[in-house]
């Protein structure tokens, strides 16, 4: 067989793709395909029709036609063997046969054709081997990509390295300027060692009893350093670092890796940073992981909170302490203290202190004395609420909006993102209204909504988009956050030397972040 053309029009003539494999001018494919329609006889069943110089074979698609021209000698079998594989080719890039789904796939039905006929004459190809050559799989690709990561990756972490060596040096130059500067950083997290939490959450108790012996806070407060400049002094001043700092950014940017400035200019959004802790020899931190599902028609199908208390003592002299702890939560909150810790004292007054009196807390290590967890699946303990609406607008694309709400107006969620997933291959979604930052991330193929603080003050937004694909596509939502409140209303209020009962001096951070937020 010898084929000419094959193209997909309408009822009327109208080519809507066309790919010649003789060579052909536009004005004779045109004539060809208009000439068609008048060629069809009414009320009789053909798959083709003939004229002097050529055969149309053709298979009507809904409102449209698959139609392959070639000559008069080539074989009629072949042509309807061959017609059946375009045919079937089609459904595999448009999801409906109309002519803006035809259109909008043109390439990749053209890059079909090809791999179907080559000069005129049928390929031996079938149709699963037609998608795997139209992928272009690429082994040199995927080192490009992989080579490419790793640049972006180690960008990433010099800028980090080159963010915490400027911070260093500001703070260094600000304490210069300052009477008594405060104590070097400390972070909480990491393995707690050999005093490691063993066991799950058995029968703990939910509430604290009053304490029999409350210890006074007034001489051991948390302290939040505060940094006052002396004067008009030019201790914040890097000089010429700032060229290098410029000339580093925009080496970042040129990568294509986003940068966001932590002194935004009107309009724009700054990138939230929690306060640094000034870490004494005891240091607490009180870390919390949220995990949420919830249905995409609203309702929570469950939720879960689960918390640790770590105890850091840098100096060995503070080993022997009692750490009060004050619980105001009224959920049915389940705790449970490490086995070294005298369970005791815990029931009678809420302090934690060792079992044994003669041995003190490990120190130089993050020690995990005091664990919580809350469960359940009520919809009004969900700290934010995600309302994603999507709406098919009849061109094979949907109206979405999305609107959070935050549920619980004490808490401030920072470096909030919600990732929508987008139709798999689908363009650039359209944004109509956002309110915050938005990224269209191309490799994972969705749209990601940056919202830096959601509190009282704005508890609520909204963002409309268009894009292709059905409901089905656009979840599940991902949520994430970070918080420097802790959801559970657990707190230290003391901590006392177990010898003489003096109070010591201790520093504390909270920290809360999202392991999984997902609606479904």
């Amino acid at each position: 067989m010898v084929l000419l053309a094959a193209a997909v029009c309408t009822k009327s003539g109208k080519a809507l793709v066309s790919r010649q494999f003789v060579e052909m001018t536009k004005s004779r494919i045109e004539g060809l395909l208009a000439a068609f329609p008048k060629l069809m006889t009414g009320g009789r069943q053909h798959t083709f029709v003939e004229t002097e110089s050529v055969r149309y074979v053709y298979q009507p698609l809904d409102r449209l036609y698959m139609v392959l021209i070639t000559t008069r000698a080539s074989n009629i079998l072949e042509d309807l063997e061959t017609l059946r594989l375009f045919s079937r080719v089609i459904p595999e890039y448009c999801r409906s046969m109309d002519e803006s789904e035809i259109l909008d796939n043109s390439f990749n039905l053209i890059f079909a054709f090809d791999e179907i006929v080559a000069l005129g004459y049928r390929e031996s190809v079938n149709l699963a081997q037609i998608r795997t050559f139209v992928e272009m799989d690429s082994h040199e690709e995927k080192v490009y990509r992989a080579v490419r990561e790793t640049q972006e990756r180690e960008a990433r972490t010099k800028m980090k390295e080159k963010a915490k060596e400027l911070q260093r040096k500001r703070y260094e130059e600000a304490k210069r300027g300052i009477k008594g500067g405060p104590g070097g950083y400390g972070g909480g997290g990491g393995s707690s060692g050999g005093f490691g939490m063993s066991g799950g959450f058995g029968g703990g108790s939910s509430s604290f009893p009053t304490p029999a012996d409350p210890i006074t806070t007034t001489a051991q407060e948390t302290r939040t350093p505060t940094i006052k400049p002396a004067g008009p002094n030019r201790a914040m001043k890097l000089g010429s670092k700032a060229k290098d700092v410029d000339s580093f950014v925009t080496q970042l940017e040129s990568e294509g890796e986003r940068v966001v400035s932590s002194t935004a200019p009107p309009g724009k959004t700054a990138e939230v940073t929690m306060p640094e802790v000034d870490v004494e020899p005891v240091h607490i931190v009180m870390a919390e992981d949220l995990m949420v599902r919830a249905g995409r028609d609203g309702g929570l199908q469950n939720m879960e909170v689960q918390g640790i208390l770590k105890l850091r003592i840098s100096d060995p002299d503070n080993g022997f302490i009692k750490v009060q702890v004050e619980n105001t939560d009224t959920r049915a909150i389940q705790l449970q203290t490490h086995p070294n810790v005298d369970r005791d004292l815990w029931r009678s007054r809420g302090q934690i202190g060792m079992k044994l009196s003669n041995k003190p807390f490990p120190h130089n290590t993050d020690v995990g004395v005091l664990k919580w967890r809350f469960q359940t699946s009520d919809d009004s303990h969900a700290p934010l609420s995600i309302n994603c609406w999507p709406q098919e607008n009849g061109s094979g694309s949907c109206d979405v909006n999305i609107e959070y709400n935050l549920e619980i107006p004490d808490m401030e969620l920072n470096e909030v993102t919600i990732v929508i997933p987008l139709a798999p291959g689908s363009p650039s979604p359209i944004i109509n209204e956002c309110e915050g930052e938005h990224e269209y991330d191309r490799v994972h193929c969705s749209l990601i909504w940056r919202i830096p603080v959601i509190d009282k003050t704005a508890p609520t937004a909204a963002m409309d988009f268009t894009a292709r694909g059905v409901p089905d596509n656009f979840f599940p939502v991902k949520v994430s956050f970070k918080s420097s409140r802790s959801y559970c209303d657990l707190k230290v209020v003391g901590v006392v030397s177990t010898s003489d009962g003096a109070p010591i001096t201790f520093s504390q951070e909270t920290h809360l972040k999202t392991n999984a937020y997902e609606i479904d």
